[in-house]
């Protein structure tokens, strides 16, 4: 037997209220160096003020999204740590959006965002959920093909103004479950 690293084992379940302090703090420590991938690809992109991405993954508001019952995070573990997780949000009794997914860069391109995602939609599946929506930012060609590849179908194109007041056009996909 060899005595080198041990293998790691990838696994996948509903965050709990520790598991979402844990995450909003690996977030915003992620999200502190703007040379990071993360960073480039969330924020930078968007033109996102830091103030906006601080408070939207501060760990009141995202405990405050799970107490409303109307949000739910699932997150990809190995060996117990972070490494990506999926964020839900019910629209109405039958329909939820997922709201994101993000698999951190060095756990990407190994299939993680595809079982996160099938984690996600079989517990909403569960609850009797029927639709899933998504709403992907026209120039995320990396998103956008995440979700055909899921099964998600193109059903809309709408220009938002973005909370932070700069005009976002966004492709909105939908799952029939």
């Amino acid at each position: 037997m060899s005595r080198g690293k041990l293998p790691t084992m990838t696994t996948f379940r509903k965050a709990t209220k520790r598991d979402i302090k844990v995450l909003s703090i690996k977030l915003l420590t992620l999200l502190e160096d703007e040379n990071s991938q993360v960073y480039q690809e969330n924020v930078a992109k968007f033109s996102i003020p830091d103030e906006y991405v601080k408070e939207a993954f501060a760990e009141e508001t995202l405990l405050n999204a799970v107490a409303s019952e109307k949000a739910n995070f699932y997150l990809a573990l190995d060996n117990n740590e972070i490494i990506g997780f999926a964020q839900t949000k019910q629209k109405d009794a039958n329909t939820v959006e997922l709201d994101r997914i993000i698999v951190f860069p060095q756990h990407a391109r190994k299939g993680i965002g595809t079982q996160l995602l099938q984690k996600a939609l079989a517990d909403q599946k569960q609850k009797g959920i029927k639709t899933i929506i998504v709403n992907a930012g026209r120039e995320e060609t990396h998103a956008r093909r995440f979700y055909q590849k899921n099964g998600f179908k193109r059903i809309g194109e709408t220009t938002i103004e973005a909370p932070w007041g700069r005009r976002l056009t966004l492709i909105t996909y939908q799952l029939q479950l």
